[in-house]
């Protein structure tokens, strides 16, 4: 067997400006950081020929010399797609709806969380693991959807990217479109919801409407409109102008058509569920516009999940636009 050699890697144009140390972190998640740190101290790693620091950031087309010991000959990073649970890779393909080579578009189902947490055990970030390309580079979320809402979520494939929808995302460029089915008929059938939101203080675990503004109230405002009606139930066009935690489902409530499904803001008492329709959240991520990072405009929207679906069946629901 040959004697494993020094490695010559070449910082990719998306990694520049990253730290050394959360670089080798990525490319080696095995190698202890305490290891990597001696390799660095004592000048068996270099860039471009020099001695470095741990915290020193790199510049695209540095050439990062690694020893031996790190990688038995091999690149800085996984040689290949890092295998997830079993069928990682198949199930975020089969939820793939859009895909260039900066972006792809996944249409989340019911119930699988965006990120780990808590009792949570697969989530759409730790799938993305199956993704990563052979230069160990793993998509990015940019925006969440709640565990149980289904619909449009971004990935970015790259890390600048990712950084340019961050920005779009935190300066509200991006126009997203929500379909709710709720209990009740909203008056009037569209309008504006402008309230202060915070943490509810009778359960920590749900959100709610506060009376005024206060150190942890944030102003949260939705614009909404009456797509279609069949007997108590409403189906409506929601558009989030800002992005609090459980903001659609806390205005709804809050105006009196709480969302069919939600096991937090739904307290109707004495009303039963029509028959055909399932006892899930029914709120979808529908549509999203932004601009798109390498130009022009992203458009995509999200058929509705099987549950939704068979609700607008089972009620002759027919909405126009979306």
């Amino acid at each position: 067997m040959a004697e494993p050699r020094v490695s010559h890697v070449e910082v990719d144009p998306d990694d520049a400006g990253m730290r050394l140390d959360r670089w080798l972190r990525r490319g080696f998640p095995d190698v202890p950081l305490g290891a990597l740190s001696k390799i660095v101290r004592t000048g068996q790693l270099r860039v471009d020929g020099a001695r470095v620091k741990l915290e020193t950031r790199l510049e695209a087309g540095q050439s990062v010399r690694l020893p031996p010991q790190m990688t038995g000959g091999a690149t800085a990073a996984p040689s290949g797609p890092v295998s997830g649970a079993a069928g990682d890779a198949a199930a975020l393909e089969a939820m793939v709806i859009y895909r260039d080579e900066a972006i792809v578009v996944l249409n989340k189902p019911f119930g699988l969380a965006v990120q780990g947490g808590s009792g949570i055990s697969r989530h759409v970030d730790g799938m993305l693991e199956a993704w990563r390309d052979k230069k160990g580079r793993k998509p990015r979320l940019v925006h969440r959807l709640d565990r149980d809402t289904t619909g449009v979520l971004v990935i970015a494939l790259k890390r600048s990217i990712a950084a340019a929808l961050a920005e779009t995302f935190k300066g509200r460029d991006a126009e997203k479109t929500y379909w709710a089915l709720t209990r009740g008929h909203p008056s009037p059938d569209e309008g504006r919801i402008s309230t202060w939101m915070g943490r509810d203080p009778r359960d920590s675990e749900k959100m709610a409407v506060l009376p005024q503004k206060t150190k942890e109230a944030q102003r949260a405002t939705t614009l909404y409109e009456t797509l279609d009606r069949s007997g108590q139930l409403s189906l409506l066009r929601l558009s989030p102008v800002t992005g609090r935690t459980h903001q659609l489902r806390v205005h709804c409530a809050h105006i009196g058509v709480p969302i069919i499904g939600d096991p937090k803001y739904f307290n109707v008492e004495n009303w039963a569920l029509p028959g055909g329709i399932q006892n899930r959240l029914h709120l979808h991520a529908r549509h999203i516009t932004l601009p798109h990072p390498d130009g022009g405009t992203l458009n995509v929207t999200a058929p509705v999940s099987p549950h939704f679906h068979q609700s607008l069946t089972v009620l002759g629901l027919s909405p126009t636009g979306g």
